[in-house]
């Protein structure tokens, strides 16, 4: 048994080699359908991977208060400018909000475009400042990799000290120990308490070549007009969420000055609210993905079969003679069903290699965090075989079938 399969793809492959520019085209045509499959959800994985590890950071018991609401919006849909959210309403919001349990954070983006300099060192300007209270760091997911955290007297004295991104340990302090350092930012000196773990970045956004400094003397530093401030509130039991978010909206409101008829004019987002907004867009993606690669795959059936159905006119003769000396249905059947299988194959590993590099690829252009797509690979090893059955399986059977004396007579 074992002998005549060995027998059978021996013979599978020296047809495939004699015939090996059509095969070629065959193998390529499969792999496009396949390229696009795993490229697409590659890339899908990716997105939704960087998108919900940000998100997600942020813990399940946080809520932001925010100026419009993370939807998406109709393009009939008419559109509503909310107020930006002023300091004046975040400072009254944290002395009149007090859920048990709850801390609240404020910041603000002071720029995204400062030098920082420290003795002969300085950044390109390109980093970020960010002005925040003592509860930033915590409601935000992030972690300390030296130093320490900002104090409520730090806070409250507008003392000038600062957290820096991961970026700067090796950017301008050249891998020394940075904390008790004193940089510079528009000539103001801050002296630095402490370095964040690395975060990556998102989008082409760098998180880890920040500066964060006490919202205060981030006010005094930069004095844009219309200030948008942010507001992120966790609670230390997640049971207890939705009643904070609920109080939460009633304090905002008051302060908004809104009438009981009116609506919110301002937005509460949740990290697994927007996490299960990015579920559903991806899940989109996904669907878009199978079906261009379903069309693509049907022409790719279809090329498979016939370059089997004209393997088994040119190779007529070749069939009468192994009748003539024996050979049964199912054994010459099983050649031509081992040619197709072989044939998908081939196409489907050269699109599932095509496909994860050019999702590498783009993913390590956008900065996303690409992970190997194992489903993809699954579907698409599959998808290949049940195309091979389908496609080999009809001239498989017409080669069985065919007369071993009309096809000993065939030129």
């Amino acid at each position: 048994m074992f002998s005549l399969f060995r027998e059978n793809l021996r013979i599978a492959f020296d047809s495939i080699k004699s015939q090996l520019l059509r095969t070629i085209l065959t193998v390529f045509i499969i792999a496009i359908g396949i390229t696009a499959l795993v490229g697409i959800l590659s890339l899908v994985k990716a997105l939704e991977n960087t998108i919900s590890s940000d998100f997600a950071s942020m813990g399940s018991n946080t809520f932001n208060l925010q100026r419009y609401e993370f939807t998406s919006r109709r393009s009939d849909e008419k559109q509503v400018i909310n107020p930006v959210i002023g300091y004046r309403q975040v400072k009254e919001f944290t002395e009149q909000y007090n859920y048990p349990t709850a801390r609240t954070a404020i910041s603000f983006q002071g720029t995204r475009s400062a030098e920082v300099k420290y003795e002969n060192e300085k950044t390109d300007p390109e980093a970020s400042v960010v002005g925040v209270n003592e509860n930033f760091l915590n409601n935000s997911g992030l972690k300390l990799e030296k130093g320490r955290n900002f104090t409520s007297f730090d806070i409250n004295n507008n003392t000038r000290v600062c957290v820096l991104g991961s970026d700067f340990y090796k950017n301008i302090f050249k891998d020394d120990n940075p904390i008790g350092k004193t940089i510079s930012i528009r000539g103001t000196k801050f002296n630095v308490i402490g370095m964040l773990e690395e975060k990556g970045a998102t989008f082409g956004n760098n998180q880890d070549l920040r500066v964060l400094i006490p919202i205060q003397v981030a006010r005094t530093m930069f004095t844009q007009p219309n200030i948008n401030y942010n507001v992120s509130v966790m609670v230390e039991d997640a049971e207890l969420l939705d009643s904070a978010e609920e109080e939460a909206i009633l304090t905002f409101r008051n302060i908004r000055g809104l009438t009981p008829l009116e609506e919110n004019n301002f937005g509460i987002g949740r990290s697994d609210d927007l996490i299960n907004q990015i579920g559903e867009i991806t899940g989109v993606l996904s669907v878009a993905a199978w079906v261009i690669s379903i069309i693509t795959i049907f022409g790719s059936c279809i090329a498979l079969m016939n370059i089997m159905l004209v393997s088994v006119t040119e190779r007529t003769r070749e069939i009468g003679v192994r009748k003539a000396l024996g050979a049964k249905k199912s054994t010459i059947a099983a050649q031509f069903l081992y040619e197709a299988i072989i044939v998908g194959q081939l196409g489907g590993l050269t699109g599932i290699v095509l496909g994860i590099s050019i999702g590498a690829l783009i993913a390590s252009v956008a900065d996303f965090v690409f992970t190997t797509p194992w489903g993809a690979i699954i579907a698409a090893t599959i998808i290949t075989f049940v195309i091979a059955i389908i496609s080999g399986l009809f001239p498989a059977i017409k080669a069985a079938k065919l007369d071993p004396v009309e096809s000993l007579r065939y030129e």
